[in-house]
């Protein structure tokens, strides 16, 4: 069964499988113990921390290894803002940012401090003069990811950080789903990542603090890793994460550059074969391995499952497949279509065979789930409140039923006519756009609905 899924978590590396099972015969004791079985922990302990340091290109006295990536990148906010309190309070992330540096910067604005979000373009990268604009004399920090989770777009990190020093502001990296592919421009910071996303075992993340960063660690803490991550280390963990990173970096150029044909060839093809298709992220400027793309009259949720029994393992940012009920705020701030979004993030190894049945099964999964939905048969009931004009009730329906209603009477209307549909689904204030974005009319606007939710209008231009 092929699994796509790899920018959740990619399969355990046979490097990292081996590491793991010497360490723990050889890694078990204590390595802040000074008898013959903690001085070899204690070695193990230190060359893994040098091989990470050497992929991660720093000192392996600025690393780090925490039970996690998102430890790592709470300990990371938390401490750089403490350091630098007397600068000020201010916190500047991208809006696209992984959920985890925004629930820290809600921890942050909830103790009192500011945080400024940094909005993107459709590809989903930020623009450095727009982030540069956003650091003012307060700020304490400002967070980046150096590629997106969910749709791929690699952030212009080098510009930032030159931004970030120009100003004095040190600059924290997320570096998750890069880090095994190639090395974090040079001018960070502080860096955070997580094992499991190159091939490690779960429960392994690295922080790393430049020499000179103000730093001053939050909770309580011990004499265990620079008193930044308290607690006994998984050192079996700890040795094959970093073994495993050195190995999948060693394979990086090779498999990067077979991956990405087979990523060109389904961003080429899935709107070749299936229509009303939007390929979302920048198409160059990319993790080698993923793809995301949203497939209009389709509920996000009900396309896994169908791909899942076709045997193919794909995740989602639709509101569908959330319990929140809410799009993805990756694809909300992009501004690009949500309902039947999948990521496709192939793990090394895939073969074009299996990419290829992957682009056969695609198109019956989403015609079977449009019939079913009734995307193209009769329209629900609308009413004209005016010449030229439809009223159309989607209250209570979820993503994506607005917009399959939209489309079923927009050609009722004459060219310069209007469709208002009202909708509560939060979905709608994404995916309606998006819709007009991808058929070329025009997007009037939104307006609070007299019978509750919103009133989205869309004019016919053709």
């Amino acid at each position: 069964m092929p699994y796509f899924d790899t920018a959740s978590a990619a399969p355990l590396h046979p490097v990292a499988r081996q590491a793991l099972l010497a360490s723990l015969d050889e890694g078990w004791a204590d390595p802040a113990r000074l008898h013959r079985e903690g001085r070899r922990a204690r070695m193990l302990l230190d060359a893994a921390r040098e091989a990470a340091a050497e992929a991660v290109g720093c000192r392996p006295d600025e690393l780090v290894f925490t039970p996690s990536g998102t430890r790592a990148v709470h300990a990371g906010v938390s401490g750089a803002l403490a350091g630098r309190r007397r600068v000020g309070d201010r916190l500047v992330v991208s809006a696209v940012e992984h959920s985890c540096v925004l629930h820290a910067g809600e921890a942050h604005a909830a103790a009192g401090g500011s945080v400024a979000e940094v909005p993107v373009g459709r590809s989903g990268a930020v623009d450095p003069e727009v982030f540069a604009a956003a650091l003012d004399a307060r700020t304490a920090l400002a967070c980046l990811q150096s590629a997106n989770h969910e749709v791929g777009t690699e952030q212009p990190v080098a510009e930032v950080a030159a931004a970030c020093r120009a100003a004095g502001v040190p600059l924290l990296v997320d570096a998750a789903q890069s880090l095994g592919w190639a090395p974090v421009p040079e001018g960070w910071s502080l860096l955070a990542a997580s094992a499991h996303k190159w091939g490690g075992p779960a429960g392994v993340g690295l922080l790393a603090v430049r020499k000179g960063v103000r730093f001053a660690p939050q909770g309580p803490a011990d004499e265990r890793e620079s008193g930044r991550a308290p607690g006994f280390e998984n050192l079996p963990a700890i040795v094959a994460a970093a073994a495993s990173l050195r190995a999948v970096r060693a394979e990086a150029a090779a498999e990067a550059a077979r991956l990405r044909g087979l990523v060109d060839r389904i961003r080429a093809r899935v709107p070749e074969l299936v229509p009303g298709v939007e390929v979302v992220g920048d198409p160059v400027r990319r993790l080698p391995h993923l793809v995301t793309f949203s497939c209009l009259y389709v509920d996000g949720e009900a396309l896994l499952h169908e791909l899942d029994r076709e045997g193919f393992s794909v995740s989602s940012g639709s509101s569908c497949t959330s319990s929140t009920l809410t799009p993805s705020h990756v694809l909300r701030a992009m501004g690009v279509l949500s309902e039947g979004n999948v990521r496709v993030s192939l793990p090394a190894g895939t073969s074009a065979e299996e990419v290829d049945r992957f682009l056969a099964v695609l198109p019956g999964a989403v015609a079977a789930l449009r019939d079913r939905s009734g995307a193209f048969g009769p329209p629900a009931a609308a009413v004209a409140p005016a010449p030229g004009t439809l009223l159309v009730d989607a209250l209570g329906r979820r993503c994506p039923i607005p917009v399959i209603e939209l489309a079923k009477v927009f050609g009722s209307v004459p060219v310069g006519g209007t469709v208002t549909v009202l909708s509560d689904d939060e979905a709608a204030r994404l995916d309606i756009p998006a819709w007009c974005e991808m058929r070329g009319q025009e997007y009037v606007g939104e307006e609070p609905s007299p019978k509750g939710g919103t009133a989205y209008v869309v004019r016919r231009l053709s």
